[in-house]
């Protein structure tokens, strides 16, 4: 008896036979057929007295010996047992019968002799065949999880893990399928990846509250809201705003507006701070103002937001969606700051207002009569009045129960705030040698500027001096830190960029003709205000890479005021600035009229406020 075994390797067949001579009864007795034959087999492999020499290994004849390459036998002997290689393949007619009668045998097989009997063949192959398997088994092992989740009651799990892509992705797995497409539809993932963007950027966020789709955000489905196709048509539009912000900023195209705050005292307003609804002024005729921003209507009109449509409101009402016609209004906001409307004036100092801070609940404002007042922001009434400076009140801050304000008079007072009524003088912090014009704090550092030419930095926890910047000429007139970094302004007409913890300049920019009066900065720029009457716009990252040229760092320079400009305050919309002209300057860089989007310069508009 001969036992046969075929195998296919390229385009060969591999006969193998086997003499039972040598092979325990036990294995071969009752082996009639292949499938039988080839258990054997593997048995024989596994018993030491047959001895496999390279089994997988290919012999490259030339076309010159073809007979040769035909009875090329591999002869493989110990004792009597003998395994005899032929290369010569069957009739096409027994291979495809003993192949149906493999598959039979191996399909009545458990799942894991199945396995183990796979492996065992894979484990002779060659390396050929082991990547020609494997370019067989690749897109099998390949499976479509965001179809088959869902098939499963999944479908939450198939939406969280789509909700981690971005725009172009997901734009990208709408074409995947029709399910994919329902899967991003259904779980409203365009709507999910807007409030992702919002919660991590200050523009998104900016962009939401003023553009009116803010309400439609964070919250679970509502049954009355837009559909996802709303939101995928939204965020083109933001990103169309986003790049016309960011080239308004760049190019200097804005919509100014002028607020006269004239009276028959005021000489100038010394400080100011805004929000959406409200600018707060300090001026030099010792009074604070509280005006609430008037805001225009916007004109009626059809548009579209992609596939949906929308209408401009007469109302100063936000985004409304209509579920019955598949229509949602959209009142853009692009509001025409017209003027001020004066809310309250409060009254009480004896001398200019030169510094204020206000939040939800309390204005703290310090004047040149040396005093520090407490006022409700609500009622305008006083809560407390702080005696301890013996000169001016040039500047304060305060934050999270703790105020710093610094004088004159060379000193610094820190304070802690239990409440608007209980506050108490933890320390005095002494060491400059001239009037100290600005300070501000963190909960690691307290800084400190002043007309000794030198910064000073504290420990906001201890008080205790920390070290000196030094590298100003002249004094320093303002300065703000914040992360790690201090930008100071100076009467030597420069902007220094400091590295607070070692105390080294960065960065001097140089550009202004007079005393560099106010400074502030974001993530992106720096915007400067001056005695020159002058604001520049700088370009902060370009600022502090040392291989920037220094003609590249000022983006703009903006001339309006004409006069100094006392303070200013800026977002990622706009500028408001203060100034010895008796006028407030809203520079406007997201509602540019189309008229001027080719413009430099946009026309201004000038409005007036009398005081009582």
């Amino acid at each position: 008896m001969v036992f046969k075994f075929v195998a296919h390797q390229r385009d060969r067949n591999i006969l193998v036979h086997i003499s039972p001579c040598s092979v325990p009864r036990s294995l071969w007795l009752g082996c009639s057929n292949l499938v039988e034959s080839m258990c054997a087999l593997r048995c024989l492999q596994s018993m030491p007295s047959v001895r496999c020499l390279q089994n997988t290994a290919v012999m490259e004849e030339s076309n010159e010996d073809e007979s040769l390459k035909k009875n090329t036998l591999w002869q493989i002997s110990n004792g009597t047992s003998s395994v005899i290689v032929s290369r010569k393949r069957p009739s096409e007619g027994n291979y495809e019968k003993e192949k149906d009668l493999c598959i039979k045998y191996f399909d009545q097989w458990s799942e894991s002799d199945q396995v183990e009997f796979v492996e065992h063949l894979i484990s002779r192959m060659c390396h050929y065949q082991h990547g020609h398997i494997n370019s067989y088994l690749k897109p099998m092992l390949q499976r479509d999880f965001i179809t088959a989740l869902p098939e499963q009651g999944l479908d939450h799990i198939a939406e969280n893990i789509l909700s981690y892509l971005d725009a172009r992705s997901l734009c990208a797995a709408e074409l995947v399928c029709k399910e994919w497409q329902r899967v991003i539809s259904e779980g409203m993932l365009w709507k999910k990846l807007i409030e992702r963007m919002v919660r991590t950027d200050p523009l998104w966020k900016g962009l939401s509250e003023r553009r009116g789709w803010d309400q439609y955000l964070f919250k679970n489905r509502p049954t009355d809201g837009p559909p996802n196709s709303f939101y995928r048509s939204l965020y083109p539009k933001i990103i169309q705003d986003i790049e016309t912000i960011e080239s308004n900023w760049r190019c200097g195209r804005h919509n100014l507006q002028r607020i006269q705050c004239r009276s028959e005292n005021s000489k100038g307003v010394y400080c100011l701070q805004y929000d959406d609804d409200k600018i707060i002024s300090g001026l030099r005729d010792n009074s604070i103002k509280l005006e609430k921003i008037v805001i225009s209507r916007a004109e009626e009109a059809e548009g579209s937001v992609g596939d949906e449509k929308f209408e401009k409101s007469r109302s100063r009402g936000r985004v409304r969606f209509i579920n019955q016609s598949e229509k949602f209004k959209s009142e853009t906001r692009n509001w025409d700051k017209t003027g001020l409307e004066c809310l309250k004036i409060l009254t009480g100092h004896t001398g200019s207002v030169l510094c204020l801070q206000y939040d939800e609940r309390v204005i703290i404002t310090g004047s040149s009569d040396s005093t520090v007042r407490v006022w409700d922001v609500n009622t305008g009434e006083v809560l407390n009045t702080l005696i301890h400076h013996n000169e001016a009140v040039l500047h304060l801050r305060f934050c999270n129960g703790l105020m710093v304000t610094c004088s004159k008079d060379r000193s610094i007072a820190v304070w802690d705030m239990a409440s608007p009524t209980d506050i108490t003088l933890r320390r005095v912090l002494v060491g400059h040698r001239a009037a100290v014009n600005v300070v501000d704090f963190d909960d690691k550092y307290i800084v400190s500027a002043s007309g000794d030419r030198t910064i000073k930095v504290w420990s906001t926890s201890t008080c205790e001096f920390v070290r000196t910047l030094n590298g100003h000429k002249r004094g320093i007139a303002c300065l703000q830190y914040r992360d790690r970094l201090v930008v100071s302004g100076s009467s030597d007409n420069t902007i220094r960029l400091w590295d607070i913890e070692c105390g080294a300049c960065l960065r001097v920019l140089e550009g202004h003709e007079e005393l560099v009066r106010c400074i502030r900065f974001d993530n992106k720029r720096i915007v400067s205000g001056a005695y020159d009457g002058k604001i520049k716009v700088w370009d902060l990252q370009a600022a502090l890479d040392p291989r920037a040229p220094a003609s590249t760092l000022c983006l703009r320079t903006l001339v309006e005021h004409s006069g100094r400009v006392f303070r200013l305050q800026f977002d990622e919309f706009q500028i408001i600035s203060s100034s010895h002209d008796d006028t407030i300057l809203i520079w406007d860089f997201l509602n540019v009229p189309h008229s001027a989007q080719n413009e430099t310069r946009s026309p201004s508009r000038t409005y007036t406020y009398i005081s009582r």
